[in-house]
């Protein structure tokens, strides 16, 4: 979508109930996605929202101001055809994921972790049926097969929408067991940002602030926002 240049021609953009779905309609004209797919999302919600991105388009289109429009297309686009390849990409994250790897030192980084990271684990164990096993430094430690296959098959049930948006959810923290955290309502999108960046937040303690880290940092606070708002929307009555 970033190669756009179309300017605004409708008057209304409206969100109508279709065959399996809500679509966006600008005027007369259904939009597309950018593979020219009809734009059809599972709930009213969602379309509406997106909808109202169109809606507030003014003079040529800024697609960096749409991510509900921006998320769809990718779900229908690219995670809907290549469903399995995708929830394999992040089902993987289950076998490395960052909570299991604790600081070496100081030891006060690596209670800090604990104390934020085991209650997740815990809640991975129980809810998910997969333990999952510690340890300190970067040495990968091999995890239980039951409890990597428990983790994907979370993932694989998943719709392509949810699944765009557990998508963001780990690739930002960097955690599948964060990520299906906040999927699950275990944790709200601010306190899964915190926990990511546990260390991170300790350097900035240390060494203080560099305005370029804060500035990505925020940007991709900003993303794991839009896509928590794209999943509230998701699961918004169809």
């Amino acid at each position: 979508m970033s190669s756009w240049t179309a300017k605004r021609f409708w008057t209304e953009a409206t969100a109508r109930q279709t065959e399996g779905g809500w679509s966006v309609w600008l005027d007369s004209r259904q939009v597309k996605t950018p593979a020219k797919a009809p734009l059809v999302v599972p709930c009213e919600a969602l379309a509406c929202a997106i909808a109202a991105e169109w809606q507030d388009q003014e003079g040529v289109i800024d697609p960096l101001s749409m991510p509900m429009t921006r998320a769809a297309n990718a779900a229908i686009d690219k995670v809907a055809v290549q469903f399995d390849e995708v929830a394999g990409l992040i089902a993987a994250y289950g076998a490395s994921d960052l909570l299991c790897y604790r600081a070496e030192g100081p030891e006060a980084l690596a209670k800090r972790q604990a104390a934020s990271w085991d209650p997740l684990l815990d809640w991975a164990t129980e809810h998910l049926g997969a333990p999952l096993l510690r340890t300190r430094g970067v040495v990968p430690v091999e995890q239980p097969q039951d409890s990597v296959q428990a983790l994907s098959d979370a993932v694989h049930r998943l719709s392509a929408f949810e699944l765009t948006a557990l998508h963001d959810f780990v690739g930002i923290s960097g955690s599948l067991v964060i990520g299906l955290a906040v999927l699950h309502g275990r944790l709200t999108p601010e306190e899964a940002l915190a926990v990511s960046r546990i260390d991170e937040n300790w350097q900035i303690e240390q060494w203080g602030t560099d305005e370029e880290a804060a500035e990505a940092a925020e940007k991709r606070a900003q993303a794991f926002m839009s896509a928590h708002n794209f999943l509230k929307l998701i699961a918004s009555p169809a």
